[in-house]
């Protein structure tokens, strides 16, 4: 009988990979600069707590510091405003997370400008009630460290690297430009000096970057780890074992159509239906769990996969899509043991199961099959029916282990207790062709 195959064409995703990858990323970046904004609101709100209950504990102190000129009002508005714009921030991020859209670049930019500048509002205030040279020296500079070190949580370069120039830029201009009054005797600030501490919080902006970007990289990495993983299980069934997906994530599949020589097992359950009709569906689907995983454990650890679950049944694969020289004699070990097991398992069991096996091996077409929008790894050939007819006459000679003629001569001494039946007419086939029986 002629037949003509089509070969079937590589796998067309949903989306892209890339695009999988770029929307998981979006949402990742967008958790992580919730976090950045929750620690921003609790670090600034604990600062405020703590000036606060600083002048109530310690008020010598405090008055020492600020030379008398202290002022409630001066840290509510340059707090509180700064803590409406971050709360803002913080609903905004949980929309976008919620809508799966990302932050517009420049509201990203204005963010850093504005966090950034609060330090820069802390040494103003503080360069009036103390003078430059020691509110330069003071806490207030040290602040743009807390922001350009919660920047990585951005997992951007750029971003990073615009709060340290931010930082950089205000530090420098605030000591170069404000000559607070009041303060006659102050020297004329130094250029190089405060240049240099400049770079420094530069240098440091842009080292956060270098880390956001390091973390950006290992987020990508992991994500497209992950989308390759779950791809593999969705074009090979989430019965693959996760040997056989780690060998096909490292010696990679494209899926497009091919002839490669295959061992086809069909393996079901005798008088399953005349059993499933005395009980519940819960019953019925409870029992083929317990069995095909018993079944399933056997074929992971001879190599095989399961391709389909075909009701009480099932369609496994030796040698595809993986290739293995020794598909032939894993695929009767294999099959030996599984009916080991099921009598093994039967033993005190008030619905045993009797398991029927057929395997043959040969050339068939591999790949995937479907519609644009959902396909599968598949088998087609003559080898597949052939496997198929030879498991369902099982139950036509009370066998439960059946095997072709080329299997017998690819597994050689494997097969030396295989017993031939005869030459049987098989359904679909014009000639007669040999059936071997193995106990």
């Amino acid at each position: 009988m002629q037949m003509r195959w089509r070969l079937a064409a590589k796998v067309p995703r949903k989306s892209s990979l890339k695009e999988e990858v770029g929307g998981a990323l979006t949402r990742e970046i967008l958790r992580t600069e919730l976090l950045r904004v929750r620690v921003v609101l609790v670090t600034v709100s604990l600062l405020m707590a703590t000036m606060v209950s600083g002048y109530w504990l310690f008020p010598t102190e405090i008055e020492t510091i600020w030379h008398g000129k202290f002022s409630f009002a001066q840290l509510l508005v340059s707090f509180t405003p700064f803590l409406v714009f971050e709360t803002y921030l913080m609903v905004l991020l949980r929309r976008r997370f919620a809508q799966g859209s990302d932050l517009p670049v420049w509201r990203r930019y204005v963010g850093v400008l504005v966090e950034t500048s609060l330090p820069t509002v802390g040494i103003y205030l503080q360069m009036d009630t103390m003078g430059a040279n020691q509110a330069l020296a003071f806490a207030a500079p040290l602040g743009y460290f807390i922001f350009i070190i919660l920047s990585t949580l951005r997992l951007d370069f750029w971003l990073s690297t615009f709060t340290g120039f931010v930082a950089a830029a205000e530090l420098l201009g605030i000591a170069m430009l404000y000559q607070p009054p009041g303060f006659a005797d102050h020297q004329p600030p130094d250029f190089a000096f405060h240049f240099i501490r400049s770079v420094i919080v530069f240098t440091c902006g842009m080292l956060a970057g270098g880390v956001g970007l390091q973390l950006r990289r290992q987020f990508e990495s992991s994500l497209v780890a992950v989308d390759a993983r779950d791809h593999v299980t969705n074009l090979f069934g989430q019965h693959v074992s996760p040997q056989v997906v780690d060998r096909l994530l490292s010696t990679g599949t494209s899926g497009a159509g091919e002839v490669r020589k295959v061992v086809v097992m069909f393996a079901d359950f005798r008088n399953f239906t005349a059993g499933a009709r005395e009980r519940s569906p819960d019953q019925v689907v409870a029992r083929l769990d317990e069995a095909f995983a018993i079944l399933v454990e056997i074929l992971d650890r001879h190599g095989g996969i399961v391709n389909k679950f075909l009701g009480d049944g099932f369609l496994a694969l030796f040698g595809a899509p993986i290739e293995d020289a020794a598909a032939a004699s894993q695929a009767v070990a294999a099959a030996r043991e599984m009916i080991a097991a099921m009598h093994s398992h039967n033993d005190g069991h008030d619905w045993p199961l009797r398991i029927g096996i057929g395997i043959h091996t040969g050339d068939v077409v591999v790949g995937n099959v479907g519609s644009p929008r959902r396909k599968e790894y598949t088998v087609i050939g003559d080898t597949v029916n052939f496997a198929s007819r030879l498991e369902s006459l099982n139950k036509e000679f009370g066998t439960q282990l059946l095997i072709s003629s080329a299997m017998r001569d690819e597994i050689g001494a494997a097969a030396a207790d295989a017993s031939l039946i005869g030459y049987v007419p098989v359904r679909g086939y014009a000639e007669p062709l040999a059936v071997w029986r193995i106990d």
